[in-house]
């Protein structure tokens, strides 16, 4: 038994006999729902147009890489970035870096947090939060995740203890942690809290942007996230003092912090206190992303239009529970997850690359997987696997039991029911022969925003690259995106 009275032996479903060729699954010999590769970004499916493409020509034709050069700051491309930025987020401030580590783990060291405190975060998100931490000086302290992968403010609660500082919160894979309580909490605590808004550029709770609630929010726009650079990423935030510790620390020597502040002086009076990181990012990234931003909007709709519509059509699917919002419509939509309570998602995952759909069950043992937190190994010192996971024993139930389909915003409507066919028909193959009705099985719609279907892909958008037919159990894995 596993603590909640059910017993911790998967339910694996058996190949059916009886069926016809169009009703087996695939995984057991009949015809996939899909041949066509599932569109994500490392096939090509990324929202870049030709606008896009020669912004960044511009800058290389520039000649004028480097981002602090003979120019005022708001003539370079990342000045103009950060400026652009800062009017999207409704921010004072916005810095463009390297990399959502690096935002991350700046945001940490120009908060003041004393090295070697504990930095408390979700076991689940990506091994970059806990890495930034590390960056940082300090130590992660890994706290519950319930049963909608979403922070656990009670187990928060009772690990507290002093040597925590600040509150690094996740709004993983594009779905917004619920930000008012745990401000609450950190205020009650006198501690920061920091966005990782890493996964959830765009996204909103209430009205309100992701990576605004606390005292500095972290993005990244690396290639699987809303604002597509390859590699790279900024922090917003509205602390003067912060913002310029970070500028320094981010590799603007003699100086040239001072640029960020032409309306006046800084708030600190020298960069000769701290380090020099070189986490700047460059003109040519900078030039892309600005263009990018002017279509945003596009494909933040987009995301929302495909998430609503599938996730309505499999709202009352038997034996999947769909992961739901903090408050309706706190979501990204470029992932849908999806749990199967008493049954296994490692085989639910595995049919459904079979029928040609990219899926990954999180906490497969089968996929070493960076956002599962027993494979951190750098944290756990000697520990075994088995023992990691004894530490967090309801995020590691919750992980073992979700499938997770990346959803790209280039998605057609005929992606998006395809993928509900693949659901459904996985789900009726994994009922076992008698048990409860499907009204006892059902699971509330998710909020659909006003969606009737998936919106259509717009021309400008490039096809995914190269095809291949799903048949081997690494057809199609999900290995695409950071978060």
């Amino acid at each position: 038994m596993d603590g909640t009275g059910e017993s911790s032996i998967p339910v694996r479903p058996q190949a059916r006999t009886g069926q016809t060729e169009d009703t087996r699954l695939a995984l057991y010999g009949g015809s996939p729902v899909r041949r066509a590769p599932w569109p994500t970004y490392d096939k090509g499916a990324v929202f870049v147009h030709p606008e896009d493409e020669e912004a960044a020509m511009r800058a290389v034709r520039s000649h004028l890489y480097f981002r602090y050069d003979h120019r005022a700051q708001h003539e370079t491309e990342c000045g103009a970035l950060e400026e652009e930025l800062r009017r999207y987020f409704g921010s004072r401030h916005a810095l463009a870096v390297s990399s959502g580590t690096a935002a991350l783990a700046l945001a940490i060291m120009a908060a003041g947090i004393p090295p070697g405190s504990l930095v408390a975060c979700p076991g689940f998100t990506f091994v970059a939060t806990p890495s930034a931490i590390v960056l940082a000086g300090c130590t992660p302290l890994l706290v519950e995740v319930d049963e909608n992968l979403h922070m656990d403010l009670d187990d928060l609660r009772r690990r507290w203890t002093p040597e925590i500082k600040a509150i690094l919160v996740v709004h993983m894979r594009g779905f917004a942690a619920d930000m008012e309580a745990l401000a609450r909490f950190a205020a009650e605590m006198g501690v920061p809290v920091i966005e990782d808004a890493v996964p959830a550029l765009g996204a909103e709770l209430r009205g309100r942007k992701l990576g605004t609630f606390g005292l500095a929010g972290a993005f990244s726009t690396q290639s699987d996230k809303s604002l597509n650079c390859g590699e790279g990423g900024f922090l917003v935030t509205d602390d003067s003092v912060l913002f310029a510790r970070a500028v320094v620390l981010s590799g603007a020597y003699e100086g040239r912090f001072r640029r960020h502040f032409p309306d006046g002086d800084p708030p600190i009076g020298t960069d000769l206190d701290l380090p020099l990181l070189s986490f700047r990012m460059d003109e040519i990234r900078a030039a892309l992303l600005r263009s990018e931003l002017e279509r945003l909007p596009v494909r933040l709709e987009r995301f929302r239009a495909n998430y609503s519509y599938v996730a309505a059509a499999l709202a009352g699917v038997p034996g999947i529970e769909i992961r739901q919002p903090v408050a309706p419509g706190a979501y990204l939509g470029e992932a849908f997850i999806f749990r199967v309570p008493g049954g296994d998602a490692e085989w639910f995952a595995r049919a459904l690359r079979h029928e040609g759909i990219d899926a990954r069950n999180l906490g497969s043992d089968e996929d070493v997987n960076v956002r599962v937190f027993w494979n951190w190994r750098f944290m756990f010192g000697g520990l075994t696997a088995e023992q990691v996971r004894a530490l967090l024993p309801a995020t590691t139930r919750h992980l073992r039991e979700a499938v997770d389909v990346p959803l790209s915003s280039s998605l057609s409507p005929d992606d998006c029911d395809q993928l509900i066919r693949a659901v459904r028909k996985v789900a009726e193959a994994a009922r076992p022969a008698a048990g409860p009705p499907p009204e006892a099985l059902a699971v509330p719609a998710v909020e659909t925003a006003g969606t009737a279907g998936p919106l259509p892909v717009p021309d400008t958008v490039p096809p995914a690259g190269a095809s291949a037919v799903p048949g081997g159990d690494t057809a199609g894995v999900a290995r695409a995106g950071r978060r």
